[in-house]
């Protein structure tokens, strides 16, 4: 040790010149030794430093760099997952199997909600029975056999702002706590992604949940060990496209390009479809999460072709829903279609288990596995046969369905059938009568009665366009052979001979349904409701003809010619009172409606009044007629102007509470 000068002992003053000399060797040795040893640690502290920094850079590159074949995901926070589904009644659906599988879903871990959508008594009971956690969107579109549409569940899910990942999953599907740790392990991903997987048959489900619901045990009281107990094989591959689960972040931002078409959900395609569009489109990342065990069914999904019944149980649904998802699947987007790609970087994934957590290894061809999208995919034909993907898009290249001569898609229901399938316990219907240049007007008109409840409504077609699209939309249509074939889409206005030849349409209408012996309400589609009329119209009493007054003002007389000749007599001979006739001959009583509860298109000017909806919320309006002005263009303006428009043609939803509505004011203050 080195002392300073000040501190150091005197030199002794005896001793040799040899002696003072090994002093000094020993002395410089030891001060060589302590450099020394500073210099070793130094440089231990410099290799480890080196060590670090390239471990880390290292580590780095495997977690992030997005051009790697293979990418750990580090752990986080369960994200906010909202689980959304249909529950199907009986006999499609098992209560038992579907309560099961919402009590997996509130069992797994982290913060979790699950939302039930559509109106049926199914999915209100269930809600009932699981506690806050689980709630009921009543405000889907269905078909008028009950069939929900998938486009508007999808909307629905996207519209959920309070999440960080949706899931679409089939209603008796359980689903597993792996999955939830797949989805923490994605959310860390910080682009767009969209997480496809396959559900697994398990024939025996000898598994339950204790502890309040919170985890799984098997029949013998051992712990469950899903993974090690279900095979690898026995992934859901049925028709009827239920076995897919599907799950994406970022709820808001567009799943793929283009427009999801109105499928029937649960009568296949759709969901093998919306995964095919999301991976061409390359908007999102796309995780093949199918080699996991994400989610079981404890039995096979049934073929529910021959299973599936009507509104009153009695009438079979048979194959038109499946035909309609066939088509669509074939004509729109790319599922039939190869699409050039914009680069030639994979936005593919597969997600696969290891023992330290999920690697992510990239697939160079965008083909998703062969049970989700791939060649072994199948879907319902008709009379319950099976028919493969390239048989559906076979159709795709086959345009002789689109001819007038015959139609891809045809509902298998004469008009007596229709009426019953529809018609209210009174025996009454709603006729809406439309042609192709009214089609958008009609969707509206069909929107707010379903908005309103108004489930007994029936729609006469002019032409075959708007009966495949009515078809198409889920609309209980029927054609009339006898329509006329030459209906101008934009000149049918009052007074014009198309206007006359669709009037007498009407007429014959109404006047078979009144012979099958059913009440009928006559509504143009651009009359808008505010209120169901049915009620007030009932207190009128029996053998009473109820007409909206088309008088200009209040006191002029103009009221259509020919009705007002036949119902109340030449010059108004029959007439008793400012609102009333008798006709003679069958002793029935004309009532012409209050114009206040049910106003024309002219009446008071209230169309042009800034806060129409207001004006006649005041007024206690039933309804308020669009009529009174010339050019379809301009009816169209003026009711989407004035907010009493209820359809999104784009998207062709209805809009609902959770819909952009704003755009639909896009024609106010325009000249038209």
């Amino acid at each position: 040790m080195l002392l300073p000068h000040r501190h150091r002992p005197p030199p002794r003053r005896g001793g040799s010149h040899r002696h003072r000399a090994v002093r000094r060797v020993a002395g410089l040795a030891t001060w060589l030794a302590g450099c020394l040893l500073l210099l070793l640690l130094f440089a231990l502290v410099v290799v480890q430093a080196v060590l670090y920094s390239t471990s880390y850079s290292a580590r780095s590159r495997c977690r992030h760099e997005e051009g790697s074949s293979r990418q750990v995901l580090a752990r986080a926070a369960p994200p906010r997952i909202t689980i959304f589904s249909v529950p199907w009644p009986p006999p499609e659906g098992s209560p038992a199997r579907q309560e099961l599988a919402v009590r997996s879903w509130l069992a797994l871990p982290g913060n979790v909600s699950v939302v039930l959508l559509g109106a049926s008594p199914t999915a209100a009971a269930l809600a009932a029975r699981l506690g806050r956690r689980v709630t009921v969107e009543a405000a889907v579109d269905s078909a008028f056999t009950g069939t929900p549409f998938f486009h508007s569940m999808v909307a629905r899910a996207q519209a959920a702002s309070d999440s960080d990942i949706c899931v679409l999953v089939d209603a008796e599907i359980v689903l597993l706590p792996e999955f939830v740790s797949a989805l923490t392990r994605l959310s860390k991903v910080d682009r767009d992604w969209f997480l496809v997987a396959m559900s697994r048959n398990i024939t025996n489900f000898h598994y339950q949940l204790v502890g309040n619901g919170s985890h799984w045990i098997q029949k013998d009281s051992e712990e469950a060990s899903f993974i090690k107990g279900i095979p690898a094989d026995r992934r859901v591959a049925q028709s009827s496209d239920r076995g897919i689960i599907m799950a994406w972040n970022n709820p808001g931002n567009p799943l793929h390009a283009g427009v999801l078409p109105c499928f029937l959900y649960g009568r296949g395609v759709h969901n093998s479809w919306l995964a095919n569009e999301v991976l061409s489109s390359e908007m999102r990342l796309v995780f093949d999460a199918s080699g996991l065990v994400l989610g079981l069914h404890p039995e096979g999904f049934a073929l529910m072709h021959d299973m599936s019944l009507g509104k009153n149980d009695s009438l079979p649904v048979r194959s038109w829903e499946y035909s309609a998802n066939r088509h669509l699947a074939a004509v729109y987007g790319s599922y039939c279609y190869q699409l050039p790609r914009r680069d030639s970087t994979s936005s593919l994934y597969n997600m696969i288990k290891y023992s330290e957590g999920y690697m992510l290894s990239k697939v160079d061809e965008l083909t998703l596995s062969n049970f989700v999208t791939g060649k072994e995919d199948k879907v319902h034909g008709e009379e319950g046969n099976l028919l493969r993907k390239e048989d559906i898009c076979l159709s795709a290249h086959d345009h002789s369905y689109t001819s007038e001569t015959s139609a891809p898609v045809d509902l298998p229901y004469s008009l007596g059938i229709l009426l019953e399938l529809v018609a209210d316990k009174n025996r009454s219907v709603v006729l809406g009568v439309a042609g192709a240049s009214y089609r958008d007007m009609l969707m509206s008109w069909v929107c707010r009665l379903r908005h309103l409840g108004v489930t007994n409504f029936i729609v006469c077609a002019l032409d075959h366009d708007t009966y495949e699209f009515s078809v198409l939309q889920g609309l209980p249509v029927f054609r009339d052979p006898l329509s006329p074939k030459n209906v101008s889409f934009d000149d049918c206005h009052f007074g014009t001979n198309c206007f006359q030849q669709v009037t007498k349409v009407k007429s014959r209408i109404v006047l078979e349904i009144l012979k099958l012996g059913y009440n009928v309400l006559l509504s143009d589609v651009d009359v808008y409701w505010f209120h169901n009329p049915m009620p007030y119209l009932y207190s009128l009493g029996p053998a009473t003809f109820v007409a909206q007054s088309d008088e200009f003002n209040e006191t002029g007389l103009s009221e259509q010619p020919s009705f007002y000749d036949v119902l109340c007599g030449k010059d108004g001979t029959n007439r008793i009172g400012d609102n009333k006739c008798l006709e003679p001959n069958t002793n029935m009583t004309v009532v012409f409606l209050n114009r206040d509860l049910f106003p024309n298109g002219a009446y008071k000017d209230l169309w042009n009044n800034h806060d129409v909806h207001s004006i006649c919320k005041e007024l206690g309006c039933f309804i308020l007629h669009n009529n009174w002005i010339n050019g379809r263009k301009k009816k169209l303006w003026r009711q989407m102007s004035s907010g009493l428009w209820d359809y999104d043609p784009i998207s062709r939803l209805c809009l609902q509470d959770w819909s952009d509505k704003s755009r639909f004011r896009m024609f106010e203050g325009v000249d038209s």
